[in-house]
């Protein structure tokens, strides 16, 4: 279940995002709420036309952008290969129990640190999709304001 909570975490990032971003429209010359809406829906086709974002997609791909996989075993991975080469050195230095128990903790610790770098690398990819997500969306939104506008609402 770990594995799951950044993911959720993007997808509900994106979402508030999404929406916050959204231009609020005000009916400026009486329209009705019939006339705004479809004067919103013609606005969404052409600003999905001419800028080439369609916020549907980009939403989708926001959410399915590859998220934290969790623990990949970077620790126990270390531990027994350091105890396995421990084991070798401390055999040769008359010691193989010794040997494999320091081999164990240093593999440990490097496997831990290459778990925490690998990490770190996932979270600055999300970050990296967010940033180009909001991009998008602002443009896709600014192109809607603008065709609002030029309908006869006041867009903000």
């Amino acid at each position: 279940m770990r594995m799951f909570k950044p993911l959720t975490a993007v997808f509900a990032l994106t979402s508030v995002v999404a929406f916050a971003q959204q231009p609020l429209i005000y009916p400026a010359k009486g329209q009705t709420a019939a006339q705004q809406n479809k004067d919103m829906g013609e606005c969404n086709a052409w600003a999905k036309q001419t800028t080439g974002i369609d916020p549907v997609q980009l939403a989708q791909y926001s959410a399915s952008a590859p998220g934290a996989t969790g623990p990949q075993g970077e620790v126990a991975h270390g531990a027994v290969g350091g105890a396995l080469l421990g084991t070798a050195v401390g055999a040769v230095a008359g010691n193989a129990g010794k040997g494999a128990a320091i081999g164990a903790i240093t593999g440990t610790v490097v496997g831990g640190s290459r778990q925490r770098r690998r990490q770190e690398a996932e979270a600055q990819q999300q970050q990296q999709v967010q940033q180009q997500v909001q991009a998008q969306l602002a443009q896709y939104n600014k192109a809607v304001s603008a065709c609002m506008e030029g309908r006869g609402y006041v867009a903000k």
